[in-house]
């Protein structure tokens, strides 16, 4: 199969595609390239299309010959989100429909795209499963609800998207995040030598390792057309379903020295929400998640030993996305709606910041 991965060049694509590969696909990308050099060792292979494209611009002539398309392309968290919801709500709704149209007129027929468990909001700490209500909290989650429910009715019988519904990514990537909270608790204790906590650790997370989102992704890449033709999936297991104070001890642990201590004035957070993740495991019956968070912490700690990760690291724009687009506007390289204003390479500078993410 020939795939196109837009979005190749972030924190789960610059994994997914070389899982991909293996799995002996064909795999071209397409990104904007807002993250190039921000990256913990080496970079991501370079694959793909060798100008910027911004799916906003998306057209069927930059798709022809594909057999499938995947968007991972998004500004990616709740932080990042909440800086300009008009931004949020045009990359990641407009952007994602803009796409997926030309996917449709490109003749293509598979789409997959990267939604969210963040979708559910602040269910509480009953599991939900696909059917449930979505009441999501923030631009980013708002925005996702909007694409699937736009993507469905563009669903028929010469395209086929489906929703895979993705719990808290983690784990270690050639184009890191930080501002995710295992890879983050992990971080600050390798760094530090404290777990800090920014809430009272009371929320429930649904977690899920990147490779597992890429087990997954080739999963419904393959599958039968009848069994993913306009269908989301909860992607992650039940035993990753956690409270932040779980993931803080974990860490803990892996983290010899290290303290678990609570920031100043923290308390419940409203995303808050446990999820049920029966539908793709009784769908995909031979499809197995790998990753334990507790494996998933380890990777870590190894991967920021190897390559020497520091204090300033942390705190640079290499590894936090709002701080790296904050970067971006100020020095003129986007405008306010996020798009390119130069074709050349984006440098980073690994400016220390003093901005809270």
């Amino acid at each position: 199969m020939k795939i196109l991965v837009a979005g190749d060049r972030g924190y789960i694509g610059a994994v997914l595609v070389p899982f991909l590969r293996a799995a002996g696909h064909s795999v071209d990308g397409l990104d904007i390239g807002l993250y190039e050099g921000c990256d913990l060792g080496p970079a991501p292979e370079d694959i793909g299309l060798r100008i910027p494209r911004d799916i906003r611009d998306a057209e069927p002539a930059h798709l022809s010959g594909y057999d499938a398309v995947v968007c991972l392309a998004a500004l990616s968290n709740d932080p990042l989100g909440n800086l300009n919801p008009a931004a949020t709500f045009s990359v990641n709704l407009d952007g994602t429909l803009a796409l997926a149209r030309a996917v449709k007129r490109a003749g293509i027929e598979r789409f997959v795209f990267a939604s969210s468990c963040s979708l559910y909001g602040a269910a509480g700490s009953a599991g939900v499963a696909e059917d449930a209500e979505l009441v999501p909290v923030t631009p980013y989650g708002q925005a996702k609800v909007l694409a699937e429910r736009q993507l469905s009715l563009l669903a028929d019988d010469a395209f086929s998207p489906t929703y895979l519904r993705n719990a808290t990514a983690y784990g270690s990537s050639p184009r890191l995040r930080l501002d995710i909270v295992v890879n983050n608790l992990t971080a600050v204790a390798m760094t530090t030598g404290q777990v800090r906590l920014e809430s009272d650790g009371s929320p429930w997370r649904p977690l899920v390792h990147i490779e597992d989102i890429s087990r997954t992704c080739l999963a419904v890449l393959e599958g039968p057309r009848e069994l993913v033709h306009d269908e989301a999936f909860n992607v992650g297991r039940k035993e990753d379903n956690v409270q932040v104070r779980e993931i803080a001890e974990m860490v803990r642990d892996a983290v010899p020295g290290s303290a678990v201590t609570l920031a100043d004035g923290a308390g419940p957070d409203i995303r808050n929400y446990r999820v049920d993740f029966a539908k793709l495991s009784d769908s995909f019956p031979d499809l197995e998640l790998h990753w334990r968070v507790q494996d998933g912490v380890a990777q870590l700690v190894r991967s920021y030993a190897e390559h020497g990760l520091t204090y300033a690291d942390f705190r640079s724009s290499r590894f936090v996305r709002l701080r790296r687009i904050q970067e971006l506007l100020a020095d003129g390289l986007v405008d306010d709606m996020l798009h390119r204003q130069t074709l050349e390479p984006f440098a980073v500078t690994d400016k220390v910041s003093n901005l809270v993410s």
